[in-house]
C-alpha cells in the first residue's frame, strides 16, 4: 500500500569531527521517504524554493517516490540548517537555521493522495500535521514525529493531534520535555495517556522503545562501527518502520515490532555517510542480510538458571 509523507525537504550543511559537507540534500519528509522506498511507493508532500535543483526531484522520482506534492515556490528559496556535531555524535549544535520557503509551507495535498491508507507526518508545526489529516479520506493509519520547538511553541495544538493519531515518534529528550518525567518507561505512558495507540521513543546509539496498552519492550541499535553523519538517523527508522507496514497493509503486534526493528536497520545504514549517500549505494536485499545479523544478534534462546 502506498505511504503518504508530509514534511521537510532541506539542504543540509553538516560538520563532524572528521570531515564536512555544504548544502547536500535533507529534510524530515526526504529521509523519511528514501528510507520507505526499500519497501513500498510513497508520495511526498514538501516545498523547495527556486533553488532546487531539478536532478535531486529526479532523483526521488527513481527511488519510486512519487513528487507530485513536491511544491516549488517562485522567487524563494529552500529550508536550510547548518550545524555542528560534537565529538560525542549524540550531541549537536544548531549553528544556522533558515526555514525560507518552509516557514509559510501550507500543503494542499493532490487528490490522487487524499487516499493514501498510510500516512507518517513527519517534523512540522501540529496546525499543520493536523490540516494535513483533515485532507486525508478515512479509513487510515497516521503516525506522527514532534520535536522540542513544538513542545514549547504549539503545546495545545500538538496534545490535540495526539487524540488524532494512532501512534507517535519522538526521542528520548523529546519524550522527557512533552511529559515532564525522566523516567523513559514512565514518559511512555505518560504519553499513551495523551492518545495515540502507541508510541515509539528513539534513544540513538542506544536503540528505541515501544509503548502501547498491550506491551512495552525495547530494541537496541544495531552495533555499527563507522558512525560518519547521524543527521537524519530518527527520520530515516521512521522511513524503514512504516514503509515496512504499508508493505505489509497491517499493523497486528508481530508486524509492528519486525516494523521497528526494520527502522532500525535502515538508520544504521544512514549513518554510515553523509545525507543520503550511504543509502544510495544499498538495496532491499541489503536491508534483508543487515536484518538476519541483527535477529541472530537478538536471539535470548539461553537457559534459564534456576
Amino acid at each position: 500500500m502506498s505511504l503518504l509523507v508530509v514534511g521537510s525537504v532541506a539542504f543540509d550543511s553538516v560538520e563532524t569531527p572528521g570531515a564536512s559537507r555544504d548544502r547536500v540534500i535533507g529534510g524530515s519528509a526526504v529521509y523519511c521517504s528514501y528510507g520507505a522506498s526499500y519497501f513500498t511507493a510513497v508520495c511526498l508532500v514538501g516545498v523547495v524554493g527556486e533553488d532546487w535543483p531539478e536532478d535531486h526531484t529526479r532523483w526521488l522520482r527513481s527511488r519510486g517516490i512519487d513528487t507530485l506534492g513536491l511544491e516549488t515556490v517562485a522567487g524563494a528559496r529552500t529550508f536550510h540548517w547548518k550545524g555542528k556535531y560534537l565529538p560525542d555524535m549524540n550531541e549537536r549544535e544548531t549553528l544556522e537555521l533558515q526555514l525560507n520557503v518552509f516557514a509559510e509551507f501550507d500543503p494542499n495535498l493532490p487528490e490522487e493522495y487524499r487516499n493514501c491508507p498510510f500516512v507518517f507526518l513527519a517534523n512540522g508545526a501540529p496546525t499543520l500535521q493536523r490540516k494535513v489529516l483533515a485532507q486525508v479520506a478515512p479509513p487510515r493509519f497516521v503516525v506522527a514525529d514532534t520535536m522540542d520547538i513544538w513542545i514549547h511553541n504549539e503545546l495545545p495544538a500538538l496534545k490535540q493531534l495526539l487524540r488524532e493519531v494512532d501512534g507517535l515518534v519522538l526521542n528520548d529528550s523529546e519524550a522527557r520535555l512533552l511529559t515532564g518525567s525522566l523516567n523513559l518507561v514512565q514518559a511512555g505512558h505518560d504519553v499513551l495517556r495523551m492518545g495515540p495507540r502507541f508510541v515509539v521513543i528513539k534513544k540513538g546509539e542506544h536503540g528505541a522503545m515501544f509503548f502501547s496498552e498491550q506491551e512495552t519492550y525495547a530494541l537496541p541499535a544495531f552495533p555499527t562501527e563507522r558512525v560518519i553523519d547521524p543527521t537524519g538517523a530518527g527520520d530515516s527508522f521512521a522511513g524503514g518502520m512504516m514503509g515496512y507496514l504499508a508493505s505489509r497493509g497491517e499493523v497486528g503486534p508481530d508486524t509492528l515490532k519486525t516494523a521497528i526493528a526494520y527502522g532500525t536497520v535502515v538508520a544504521s545504514y544512514n549513518v554510515e555517510d553523509f545525507s543520503l549517500d550511504r543509502m544510495k549505494q544499498i538495496e532491499r536485499a541489503d536491508l534483508v542480510q543487515r536484518m538476519k545479523q541483527y535477529q541472530t544478534m537478538l536471539n535470548l534462546d539461553l537457559p534459564v538458571v534456576q
